[in-house]
């Protein structure tokens, strides 16, 4: 067992059950339980970056942080991603709130299958003796913190994907408009070969022969230039750290 002086982290104040309800995965060690009081042994729960920071190849359960002059590892969680999904992760440590007297500021977390209005107002009425004066606006389906923070980007990709759409109804008719214009300038060269005795399934085979072939290129050429530009779209999409292929 070492004693370490953690590097700036991240701290959060939850009580047992939180890491359930907002679905943060155990990784090793265990969840706050009613018996981390603020008699008994101070501990804490730290994530997979943290623990690697502090104790890269070695079990950090039972380690010591020294955070408030001691708390005892007893957990390690999944890193979670709290300001935005594009930065990356950070060192972070969970306090048991049985532990602490900062109540300045709490936020309640309900995991329910019932829709979000009804777990709103029954949260109220559980918590209206001891908090009667909560505001009515402040319960937000967890979606809806994550929809907010993705929009920027959804947007963009949106954005992109419509210019994407007139672009290719653009090429469609440029395509048409040139094989038309070509077709009717070969209106002589048609009339000579029928003359001579092709077909018109011939006629029309050498047509679309020649049409395919310029499709062909044009599709080389472009995906010559998507995968040149799979870099620059990477950064507009959340968890990609590969060139599109």
């Amino acid at each position: 067992m070492t004693k370490n002086n953690h590097p700036e982290s991240f701290v959060r104040m939850v009580s047992d059950g939180y890491f359930q309800a907002m679905g943060v995965p155990f990784r090793a060690g265990r969840d706050f339980t009613e018996r981390d009081t603020a008699s008994s042994e101070l501990v804490v729960v730290i994530n997979e970056t943290l623990a690697q920071t502090l104790w890269p190849g070695q079990n950090p359960i039972g380690q010591i942080i020294t955070q408030d002059g001691g708390r005892r590892v007893v957990g390690v969680v999944g890193n979670v991603r709290h300001i935005s999904l594009e930065k990356g992760f950070t060192n972070e440590m969970y306090i048991p709130i049985r532990q602490t007297n900062d109540f300045s500021s709490l936020d309640v977390v309900v995991r329910s299958n019932l829709p979000s209005g009804e777990v709103a107002t029954s949260v109220r009425a559980a918590l209206k003796a001891v908090a009667p004066n909560l505001p009515k606006n402040e319960w937000r389906p967890l979606r809806q913190l994550v929809d907010k923070s993705v929009s920027p980007r959804r947007f963009i990709v949106l954005l992109i994907g419509g210019f994407a759409a007139f672009a290719l109804i653009l090429a469609s008719l440029g395509i048409y408009g040139v094989i038309s214009y070509s077709v009717n300038q070969r209106t002589q060269e048609i009339g000579i070969r029928m003359a001579l005795g092709a077909s018109v399934r011939e006629l029309q085979a050498r047509i679309l022969y020649e049409t395919l072939r310029l499709a062909a290129v044009g599709i080389l050429i472009g995906t010559i230039a998507a995968l040149g530009l799979g870099r620059t779209l990477i950064s507009l999409l959340f968890g990609l750290t590969q060139p599109i292929r």
